[in-house]
């Protein structure tokens, strides 16, 4: 058996259309166009390109895009007095400021200053109790794309096995909360799990997530199991080159392949969903912000 390839390119295209018809619908219907602030602190050359390509993907679904550049020596203060400005923009419904930022700013208090209403990445304190009590949140980008991958592809979740390999606040503990909300069996495996690969074996559901470049080889995976793949590590590829890398997930592609029953390569898996999950909690807090029916289809 080999395992059908999920198409994160294909189906962040579907979220993003999704995204596109429900602006239309809020712009007719209410003459409400969601807006997306993007502040950038410096010039790191990655998230340049990352603050770009959102950009551009929020104004081709029809969202309004405001980016913010500033000078790497911002001081706390003039940022979180533009923070401060954009929460009271009512404009604006989601505010991301790119990580990392110069090491005169914190990315806690930073992430702690914006709404929690329109913190659209769900990294805040509040969203991530939310979250784990079972109330209405924002969602992290990356683990909802997953969640909505999922479903696409299995249908219900409700009473699968998941295992969720990494802890991080980011992306390991919001999965695992989400899947519980969908009635899955979940386990949170880690660096100190006492026999990780008997742990995995037992899943229906692998979400990979622990920044380990092909960690997890195919002899821990279930036959059949869907593997959704959160890594992106590069490794050198002498093969392209001197001093050449290539992408590899957590997981060993071409071993779990072979017995996985779907799986998510790296690239070209779960990161095409992020950015199409950050214009899906903006429409989210645009409705919630007024008042509105949520999205259907693009929520937790």
């Amino acid at each position: 058996m080999t395992a059908e390839i999920l198409d994160g390119k294909a189906f962040g295209a579907k979220i993003r259309a999704r995204v596109a018809d429900h602006v239309a619908r809020l712009v007719a219907d209410h003459d409400l166009r969601p807006g997306l602030a993007v502040v950038l602190v410096g010039e790191d050359p990655a998230s340049q390109v990352y603050v770009r390509n959102k950009g551009i993907a929020t104004k081709e679904a029809g969202m309004k895009s405001v980016e913010h550049k500033l000078p790497a020596d911002t001081t706390e203060a003039d940022l979180y007095a533009l923070i401060d400005e954009l929460n009271a923009d009512p404009t604006i419904h989601g505010i991301l400021v790119q990580f990392p930022v110069p090491d005169q700013l914190s990315e806690r208090d930073i992430v702690a200053r914006i709404d929690p209403a329109k913190d659209v990445d769900g990294l805040s304190v509040t969203n991530a109790g939310l979250l784990a009590s079972g109330q209405r949140a924002m969602v992290s980008c990356t683990p909802l794309g997953c969640l909505m991958l999922l479903r696409e592809t299995l249908g219900s979740l409700s009473g699968k096995d998941a295992v969720v390999i990494g802890r991080s606040n980011l992306v390991g503990k919001p999965m695992a909360q989400l899947l519980l909300r969908d009635s899955c069996t979940v386990t949170i495996a880690h660096s100190r799990t006492a026999d990780i690969a008997e742990t995995v074996r037992r899943a229906d559901i692998v979400v990979a997530a622990v920044g380990r470049p092909r960690m997890v080889p195919g002899d821990w995976i279930k036959p059949g199991a869907c593997v959704i793949d959160v890594g992106i590590n590069r490794i050198p590829a002498p093969e392209k080159g001197e001093g050449k890398t290539r992408l590899v997930g957590d997981v060993d592609f071409d071993s779990a392949r072979e017995v996985a029953g779907q799986i998510t390569p790296v690239p070209g898996g779960v990161g095409p969903l992020t950015i199409a999950c950050l214009l899906a909690n903006t429409v989210t807090a645009a409705c919630r912000i007024n008042g509105l029916d949520e999205p259907e289809g693009l929520t937790a």
